[in-house]
């Protein structure tokens, strides 16, 4: 084991705040552009032509006849069917007759009464709708004159008078020159011409400025967890290899 030989009072500690050093960097994590091809090529160097190989070309138009996918029937021929006589079994056609009556619609017992002579026969029908369309008034649509009041008809009537209310205009208590009345004028505060009392306001309560953040109390300190003043058994830590300080070594493999 080598002896470490340091210079002065100093010697390797934790610093007392955080340094960029405890931070570590992303690492090798960002690449340079590369320098061939055509997509993403670096920017500081010159960029020879790229071809691509393309496929073959689309016909201009496409071919619209069928091709030989149909099948022609060999017994058609240019002048038609080369066929003998075919048949087929089929159902009954199905004719549209009228329906006629029969000998059993009739009832020629019935017609007696237009054959022979017959006595004359009544019946008892509703009411036509020509007494519906007769609006003449009836009695009760009639109303006799009224025979009291100053409208009777026929008979003479007393005179009759009506109560009327106090008119606005032409009265004695009517204002020509309606000029305001004592009601209409505001009464001055007193205080405008004499001397003015005390006036007093209730303000808020004003309160003293002062730290307002929270504070701890008894409950939140645990004394029975401090072991700084009392023996102890000695306590090992697991620590890092390296320092946090020293640059590693980045190979460039190329």
């Amino acid at each position: 084991m080598t002896e470490e030989v340091w210079v002065g009072t100093w010697r390797p500690h934790r610093p007392r705040g955080p340094i960029m050093a405890l931070y570590s960097s992303p690492g090798p994590k960002y690449l340079i552009p590369p320098t061939t091809g055509f997509v993403k090529h670096t920017p500081t160097k010159l960029r020879a032509p790229a071809y691509s190989f393309r496929g073959a070309p689309m016909l201009l138009a496409e071919n619209c006849s069928p091709g030989p996918r149909y099948s022609v029937n060999p017994k058609i021929l240019r002048t038609g069917k080369d066929l003998g006589p075919a048949y087929s079994i089929l159902g009954r056609y199905h004719t549209k007759t009228m329906r006629t009556p029969g000998p059993g619609d009739y009832f020629p017992e019935k017609s007696t009464k237009y054959v022979f002579d017959s006595a004359p026969s009544h019946s008892i029908s509703a009411r036509t709708k020509t007494f519906r369309v007769d609006s003449t008034p009836g009695p009760a649509a009639y109303m006799l004159p009224v025979v009291m009041g100053p409208h009777t008809v026929g008979k003479a009537s007393q005179p009759s008078f009506s109560i009327k209310g106090r008119s606005k205009r032409g009265n004695f208590s009517d204002d020509l020159h309606k000029t305001p009345g004592p009601a209409a004028y505001r009464q001055t505060d007193v205080q405008v011409t004499k001397f003015k009392a005390p006036q007093y306001t209730m303000a808020a309560r004003v309160e003293p400025p002062g730290d307002k953040t929270l504070k701890p109390g008894p409950g939140a300190h645990s004394p029975e967890k401090v072991t700084l003043h009392k023996p102890c058994a000695p306590i090992v830590t697991f620590g890092i290899k390296h320092s946090d300080y020293m640059t590693p070594l980045v190979v460039d493999v190329e």
